[in-house]
C-alpha cells in the first residue's frame, strides 16, 4: 500500500479551505486553505439527499496513464498552488498549516507504513507488534534506516518526539488523546516526572510504548513521527528549550528527515529544492531532484499548459479552463476534508488548556446555529462556483469513512423559511423595524464574520452566505470590513479574536475517523471553544476499548453526529474532490491510498 507521503503528494497538495482546521489538509479557490489536522493521519462546503447519495457523478483517473519507465535522474517542478508564503515550520510536531505539510510530505514520513485504510502496517521502516491485551505496543526499528545525515535512526527520536508533545510548555496542537493515552504522560505533562514511565526503550531499535486504555486508534492514529535529537538540540539536557526548537534554523532552514528526498535549499516563503537520497532505506528514488515552488491559484493553469509545472492541485472554480487542455490529465477523488462555518462560544484556557464555552456568548443559542445552517445555499455554491466539486455536507463524518458517515443524517438543507421559523421561536425577532433581527434580550444584533481571502471565488462565497443570513433578517458583517489573508485569519481563529463571532473554514479530516482531535474539550483545534459532557462521553466511548467492535464504534459515531447536528458547534457546508493535474511525462503517480505505488517511486519519463 502506498505510504503516506504520497497520499500527503494527492491530498495535502490541494491547498483546500481550512483548513484548519486544524490540524492539520485546503482549496485557495474558495479562500480557505487546510491546516492539517496534524496526526498526518491527516492531509491541508447540505442537501435533501444527504452523505454520499449527494455527490456530483463525476468520472475521474485517480493515477497517471503514462505507463512508461521512469527515465534514470529525471527532474520534476511541482506547485504549491497558493496565494500566501508557506510558513516553513518543517517539523511534524510544530507545523499547523497544510503548506508545511506539503513540503514535509517529501523529506519526512512515519516509522510506521499504512495500508489503504490507514492501519499502521509493518512495512515501512519499523515493525509494530500489539500485545493481547492491546495496550502494550512494540516497535522496531528495521535496519539501514537513517536520517539524511547518515546517522542511524534510533528509537531515542521517537522517544524524542514524545517529549516535545507532552513537555509542560509545548503550545502546539498536538498534544491530544493518542498522546496521553501513554501511560505516564498526563504526570509528565504537567511537570510532576521528568520521565514518560509509558514508554521504554529497550535498545537503540527497538521499544515498548504501554497505554493507559486500549483503543482502535492505536491502529490508525498512532504517532510514530521521529524526531532528530542529535540535529535540532536536546530539549532534555537543557540544550535548547521549546521556544528555540520551534524557531531554529534546524527546522526552519535545514532540516533533516528520512525520507526519499532531502532537503538541497529552502528560499523561505517561495521555494524548496529536493534533492535525492540515495541511502533511502526503500531503495533509491527515481527522480534525481525536484522543486517545488508556490504558483499562485490565477496563475496555476497557465503554468501548467506552458508545461513550467508538473504537478499541481488544481482550484475547483479553474476547472472548466483546465478540462481537456491537451499534455496532462486530471485525476481526482472525494477529499479527506470539508468546509464549514464556525460559531465562537468560548475560550481556551491555556493554564487549564481546554475549550471553556461561555454560556453567555454571541453565538450561544443553538437555535440561532441551526437557523444560520438552514439559511445556507451550499447547494448552488457547489454546482454553480465550483462545477459540481462541491457538493453538500451533511455531517462531521466525512463519507470517505464509508463505516462511520451516518446517511440517515441528511443535514440541513437550505430552507429560509425553516431558519426563520425557528428564529421567531427562539426570541430573535424584528423589534425596531429595520429589516433585522434584534437578540433575545431586544438588543441590535451584528454578526461578525471572518473570511479568507484567496481566488476567485472566496469574496461571493462570503457575500452569498451573508445575502442568506440578510435574507432570514440576521445582520452579518465581514470582520474588519475584509476578507483576511490565510496566517492573519487562523491568528485571529486560533486566538480566539473578540471580533469575531463565525468564520468559514475547513478541516483536513486525517484518516482517523476520531473527532477529538477537532471537537474535544482538550483539543486546542477546536476553535468554536463547544464543549458538553455528551460530548465528553461519545468522544471517549468512541476510543474506547469496546470501539474494537466495529458496530458498537459505529453507533457512538452515530450518535456523536446526531449531537453535533442538533448542538451545531459547526455547519459542514460542502465536502469536495481534490482535482489534480499531471503533464504527461509523470509516471508512477497515484492519489489512491491503497495503490501500492509510493513516493519514491514517481518520475518522469523521456
Amino acid at each position: 500500500m502506498k505510504k503516506r507521503s504520497l497520499m500527503l503528494l494527492a491530498s495535502l497538495m490541494l491547498v483546500l479551505s481550512v483548513f484548519l482546521a486544524a490540524c492539520n489538509g485546503g482549496d485557495s479557490a474558495d479562500g480557505n486553505k487546510d491546516k492539517g489536522k496534524g496526526k498526518d493521519n491527516g492531509k491541508d462546503n447540505g442537501t435533501e439527499e444527504g452523505g454520499e447519495d449527494a455527490k456530483a457523478d463525476l468520472d475521474f483517473p485517480l493515477e497517471t496513464s503514462n505507463d512508461k519507465e521512469a527515465m534514470e535522474d529525471g527532474e520534476m517542478t511541482i506547485a504549491m498552488v497558493a496565494d500566501e508564503p508557506f510558513e516553513g515550520t518543517l517539523n511534524r510536531n510544530f507545523y499547523s498549516g497544510t503548506y508545511d505539510a506539503e513540503i514535509l510530505g517529501y523529506f519526512d514520513e512515519a516509522l510506521l507504513d499504512t495500508d489503504g485504510d490507514y492501519l499502521i502496517t509493518n512495512n515501512g521502516a519499523a515493525e509494530y507488534e500489539l500485545s493481547d491485551d492491546n495496550k502494550t505496543l512494540t516497535l522496531k526499528i528495521k535496519d539501514g534506516v537513517k536520517w539524511h545525515d547518515g546517522e542511524p535512526v534510533k528509537t531515542s527520536d521517537l522517544l524524542y518526539s514524545y517529549e516535545i508533545l507532552g513537555h509542560p510548555d509545548y503550545a502546539g496542537n498536538r498534544y491530544d488523546f493518542m498522546i496521553e493515552n501513554v501511560v505516564g504522560m498526563p504526570e509528565y505533562h504537567e511537570g510532576k516526572t521528568k520521565e514518560i514511565s509509558g514508554i521504554e526503550i529497550v535498545n537503540d531499535q527497538e521499544m515498548k510504548f504501554t497505554f493507559t486504555e486500549a483503543t482502535p486508534s492505536i491502529l490508525s492514529g498512532f504517532w510514530s513521527y521521529a524526531t532528530p535529537r542529535h540535529h535540532v538540540g536536546d530539549l532534555m539536557t537543557g540544550e535548547v528549550t521549546i521556544k528555540d526548537l520551534e524557531s531554529s534554523d534546524k527546522i526552519r532552514v535545514n532540516p533533516i528527515g528520512f525520507g526519499p528526498y532531502k532537503i538541497e535549499k529552502i528560499v523561505p516563503g517561495e521555494s524548496v529544492l529536493y534533492a535525492r537520497n540515495d541511502d533511502y532505506y526503500r531503495g533509491k528514488p527515481a527522480l534525481k531532484s525536484i522543486v517545488q515552488k508556490v504558483v499562485s491559484t490565477a496563475t496555476i493553469v497557465e503554468s501548467m499548459k506552458k508545461g513550467d509545472v508538473d504537478l499541481a492541485s488544481i482550484p475547483a472554480d479553474q476547472y472548466e479552463t483546465v478540462k481537456g487542455v491537451e499534455g496532462m490529465e486530471l485525476l481526482a477523488d472525494v477529499d479527506y476534508a470539508y468546509t464549514y462555518i464556525g460559531f465562537k462560544q468560548g475560550k481556551w484556557d491555556a493554564t487549564k488548556k481546554e475549550n471553556v464555552t461561555d454560556p453567555k456568548a454571541k453565538m450561544a443559542s443553538k437555535e440561532l446555529r441551526q437557523a444560520m445552517w438552514y439559511a445556507m445555499d451550499n447547494k448552488t455554491i457547489g454546482e454553480k462556483l465550483y462545477h459540481g466539486l462541491r457538493f453538500p455536507a451533511t455531517s462531521l463524518i466525512i463519507p470517505v469513512f464509508e463505516s462511520f458517515h451516518d446517511t440517515s443524517v441528511e443535514g440541513r438543507p437550505y430552507d429560509p423559511e425553516k431558519a426563520k421559523e425557528l428564529l421567531e421561536e427562539a426570541g430573535f425577532k424584528d423589534t425596531d423595524g429595520d429589516g433585522f433581527r434584534e437578540d433575545q434580550n431586544g438588543e441590535k444584533l451584528v454578526i461578525n464574520f471572518a473570511s479568507m481571502s484567496g481566488g476567485e471565488t472566496a469574496e461571493p462565497i462570503a457575500k452569498s452566505y451573508m445575502q442568506n443570513w440578510a435574507d432570514i433578517g440576521l445582520k452579518v458583517e465581514l470582520v474588519d470590513g475584509r476578507l483576511h489573508d490565510f496566517n492573519a485569519f487562523y491568528d485571529m481563529v486560533e486566538n480566539d479574536d473578540p471580533k469575531i463571532d463565525i468564520y468559514q473554514g475547513a478541516w483536513g479530516t486525517g484518516s482517523d475517523p476520531d473527532p477529538s482531535g477537532l471537537y474535544g474539550r482538550t483539543a486546542s483545534f477546536n476553535y468554536t471553544r463547544y464543549t458538553s459532557e455528551k460530548n465528553d462521553e461519545l468522544l471517549k466511548a468512541g476510543t474506547s476499548e469496546k470501539a474494537f467492535d466495529t458496530e458498537y464504534r459505529k453507533d457512538i459515531y452515530n450518535q456523536w453526529q446526531e449531537l453535533m447536528f442538533e448542538d451545531v458547534p459547526v455547519a459542514p457546508t460542502v465536502y469536495r474532490y481534490a482535482l489534480t493535474a499531471a503533464n504527461n511525462r509523470v509516471v508512477n503517480y497515484s492519489m489512491d491510498p491503497g495503490s501500492d505505488l509510493r513516493l519514491y517511486d514517481m518520475g518522469v519519463s523521456e
